[in-house]
């Protein structure tokens, strides 16, 4: 597998008033097409940053980022917001749904932005519906649903535009543990069957087994990369 995402040697340094808080010390590693990673470390690792950076939500302050073949900390804001707008796809804990709007409508919004055919958008939208188990709530509205269900309509959302890349972060934090397991079932499914490349910010080493790596953090830095040995299958028990 070709590597989608490559870092050298990345630092990240916080500057405020003058003060330096560095939160990340010299990261390496890469991630190939179609993996499943998970990113796990305790609170003030450098975890979060690292996927901010790694979504071009945040710059790097040394090092290189490469997102396929382009450096991306030699590319201006612009330039970077077109790649994550076209080419990554984010879920987080809150599921940022509009509330009095239709499950199809929510999944639409992100083609607002994109250059394909108005007449398209439905179709496009339903397939991603389709994807993640929820074409009988296409129009309902999403106050209408379960906590698990509107996090499946926010991975619909997300893959709307065909993102090369998904971050996903603690994407089960609001919800119980049946509804976690229909979600990660849900990017499992996406990576093994699809070949979506996800990478997975958790504190639950349960969560985490779902990946293929993990990469552990430790105070700004990688302290380990390990392949996961019991990979949790589809359909397998899931408890927080």
């Amino acid at each position: 597998m070709s590597a989608l995402i490559r870092l050298e040697n990345i630092t990240k340094t916080y500057v405020n008033e003058g003060s330096e808080t560095p939160v990340l010390h010299g990261v390496s590693f890469e991630v190939p097409k179609g993996q499943f990673v998970a990113i796990m470390g305790p609170s003030g690792s450098g975890k979060s940053t690292l996927m901010h950076i790694l979504g071009f939500l945040d710059n790097l302050t040394t090092g290189k980022y490469f997102f396929g073949d382009e450096e991306i900390s030699t590319l201006d804001e612009d330039e970077q917001a077109t790649i994550r707008g076209e080419k990554v796809g984010f879920i987080f804990q809150a599921f940022n749904l509009l509330p009095k709007t239709s499950v199809l409508d929510n999944v639409k919004l992100p083609l607002l932005y994109s250059d394909v055919p108005v007449k398209d958008r439905d179709k496009l939208a339903m397939e991603a519906i389709k994807l993640v188990g929820l074409e009988h709530r296409a129009n309902n509205l999403s106050n209408q649903l379960s906590g698990g269900e509107r996090q499946r309509v926010a991975i619909a959302r997300t893959l709307v535009r065909k993102p090369s890349v998904i971050f996903a972060d603690e994407p089960t934090g609001n919800l119980d543990s049946k509804s976690g397991k229909i979600v990660m079932d849900t990017l499992l499914e996406l990576n093994e069957r699809h070949g979506h490349t996800i990478i997975l910010v958790t504190h639950e080493k349960t969560t985490a087994q779902y990946a293929e790596r993990i990469l552990m953090m430790r105070d700004g830095m990688l302290v380990e990369d390990k392949k996961v040995e019991d990979r949790i299958q589809l359909g397998a028990n899931y408890s927080k």
